[in-house]
Parts: structure tokens; sequence; C-alpha cells
């Protein structure tokens, strides 16, 4: 016999869903998908490759949601079967129950995907992370966030590759840049931008003292050549250098490692990670164009806060979010008020209450990049 609170929560998840349903429009995506395999079945339609890619893309998109929604749609149909013969199969409510754990899963995944619909929300993303003032304590805090998001990454099934790993000198990293490669990566993080401070007792302080660390995490979307970003040659300062690490054959033979200067913004990339010049230069580009772009993400923003009269602005350098081990366990968001004690569960990457609640408050405030 099925309870009255699995009934409940199966009513509550097939109202999200037609909710999320609402949004989707079937209709209207129907008749988009036409419309673009239209277009995309002309002969001159690789006569611009830029435009070709984005119909292309938005076309898989659409293809995409299309069998999500259908899948669920397969799933509450299972759930309802296996409902009636759980009647005379008592061994079927713990099937219903998995089927229900599923949809919950799928429902969510699809309510976020309605959300996640900015332009470059599908792309892989650079995750880069700066330790604050402090030494030992920031660096050792810095390199605490870099496995929390790794590992946030690995559990989605995503890649991460390192661009570039500069370690402290006593413990922890200097600074880091990871590469996040999967669907929809840098539409998770986008809003994880911003200053995160840690309170603990620290192990390195003899005297066992509370201590305060601070580390900035910056998002940026891996763009590809077809975005129109222009740099020009004066505007660059282009420096070599050899690269650091841990020892080996290849450290400090060559000058490999570039940084790259962009002289009207200040902006500088470095990276070194690769033995070649050529590609650690082409890497710094790329990133170069990013930050580039997100420059032009931010001057939106405040254009739109200023006319809305924002009080609150969210933005490079305020302060997201606290982790506190000492003198008691909390992690909160101080943008969404979302906060959890299981301190040891987010740093071992259990941060999809924090990001899903980030997307849902930021779509609520019309903020899409």
């Amino acid at each position: 016999m099925i309870g009255y609170d699995l009934k409940v929560k199966i009513e509550d998840l097939q109202k999200k869903f037609n909710d999320a349903m609402k949004v989707f429009n079937k209709e209207e995506k129907k008749k988009r998908l036409d419309e673009v395999e239209r277009i995309m079945s002309s002969s001159d339609f690789w006569n611009d490759p830029k435009k070709a890619q984005e119909i292309t893309k938005e076309a898989q998109k659409i293809r995409k949601l299309f069998e999500e929604a259908k899948e669920i749609e397969g799933l509450f149909e299972d759930v309802e079967v296996a409902i009636e013969l759980s009647d005379e199969d008592p061994e079927m409510v713990s099937h219903v129950e998995d089927l229900v754990r599923e949809i919950e899963g799928r429902v969510r995944t699809f309510e976020l995907e309605m959300i996640l619909n900015g332009r470059y929300d599908q792309n892989n993303a650079y995750l880069s992370i700066h330790p604050g003032a402090g030494g030992t304590e920031s660096h050792d805090w810095a390199q605490m966030l870099l496995r929390m998001y790794t590992r946030w990454a690995e559990k989605k099934g995503f890649d991460v590759e390192t661009v570039d790993f500069q370690p402290g000198e006593e413990a922890g990293i200097k600074s880091a840049t990871i590469l996040i490669k999967g669907e929809y990566a840098y539409g998770y993080l986008k809003h994880e931008r911003g200053v995160h401070r840690l309170v603990r007792i620290s192990p390195f302080d003899a005297s066992r003292r509370r201590h305060t660390s601070f580390a900035s995490v910056n998002v940026i979307p891996e763009i590809t050549d077809d975005v129109d970003i222009e740099i020009k040659p004066d505007e660059i300062r282009i420096d070599t250098f050899r690269a650091s690490g841990h020892g080996g054959q290849y450290v400090n033979k060559t000058e490999s490692a570039v940084r790259i200067t962009h002289i009207p913004t200040g902006i500088v990339v470095s990276i070194q990670t690769e033995r070649s010049q050529h590609k650690n230069k082409e890497t710094a580009m790329k990133i170069l164009k990013a930050r580039l772009l997100q420059l032009e993400f931010e001057k939106r923003r405040k254009e739109i806060e200023n006319i809305q009269g924002e009080l609150k602005k969210i933005e490079w350098g305020s302060q997201i979010r606290s982790y506190i081990m000492h003198p008691y366990n909390l992690v909160k968001d101080h943008r969404t008020g979302v906060e959890t004690s299981d301190v040891n569960s987010v740093m071992d990457g259990e941060i999809d209450l924090f990001i899903e609640t980030e997307l849902v408050y930021f779509a609520q405030r019309g903020e899409v990049e």
C-alpha cells in the first residue's frame, strides 16, 4: 500500500513538471525546431559558419529538452502502473519509491534547464581561485575551495583540466585556474563568483586560535573563436618566463610560460601548465577574451541595477558565502539566505543546494548573462 506522504510527493512532482512544461511551451518549441531544421537543410546554411553553429546548437538543445520531457512523462506512467500493482504485490512499494526518487532528480534538472537559458550557460567554465591576505592560512583555504569545486565537478560527471597552478610556499596555493568541461558547467557555476570567507581554528597556529581567511573565486565561460571580442596587438603585452613547478627535466629549462597583459583594462592572464609556449599563449588568449566578455556582463548588470535602484550589488569583490567551522558548524550564502550545518559534505563538493537556489534567485531578479 502506498502511503499518503508518498502520494502527496508524487502529486507535487507532477505539478512541478507541469509548471516547467508550461515554461517550455511544447507547441512553440516544436514550431521553432521545425523552423531551424528548415534553415539547416538549406544549401547555403554553412555560408555563415558563426550563425550556422548557433542554430545547430539551438536545435540540439531543443531536441534534448524534448527527449528529457518524454522520458520524465514515461517515468510518471511507470509510477502509475507500479502503484496499481502495489495493491497486490507489497514489494512494488519499494519500486515506486525508487521511481519517485529518480523523477525528483529528473524534474529538478528539467526545471533548472528552463532557467539556464543565458547565451553561454551551456559552455564549459574556467574557474579561478586567488587567496586573500593572510599567507599560509589563506593559501590553504584557497586549496580547500579548489578541492570543493573539483569534487563537485567530478560528481556531476564533468571533466576537470588544470590550466594554471601556482603552489604556496609552505602550503596551499597562490592561485589556480581549472577548466570544467561539461554541459551547462558555466550556467551552474556563474553565480559562485565572489569572495568566500572561512572561520576556523587554524592548523598552522600553535596557539590554536581562531582565524578568518578569504579567497576570491572567478568564473568565466570558455568561449569559441566565433565570439566577437576584438583584441588589438598594440593593446596587449606578452611576456614569457620559465615555468615553476615541483621539479622534473622540463621545469625551468625553457621559457614556456606566458603572461599576457591587456593594457587598457589591466587584466593579466598567466599560463604555465603546458610545455609548449604556443599552447600556453593560445589558452591565455582564450581566457583573456572570456575575461573581457565578463567585463561586458558587469557593465550591463550595473546599468540594470542603476535603472532599478538596486541596494545590494552582486559583483566581484563582494562576500557571498561564509564557511564557519568554529565555534559552530555553518555554511551560509549571504545572498539567498540558504544555510546548512553539514560543513564536511559541502567541502566535499555537495554544493548543489547553494547553486540551485542561486539560479532560481537570480532568475527571479531577471539577471541573465
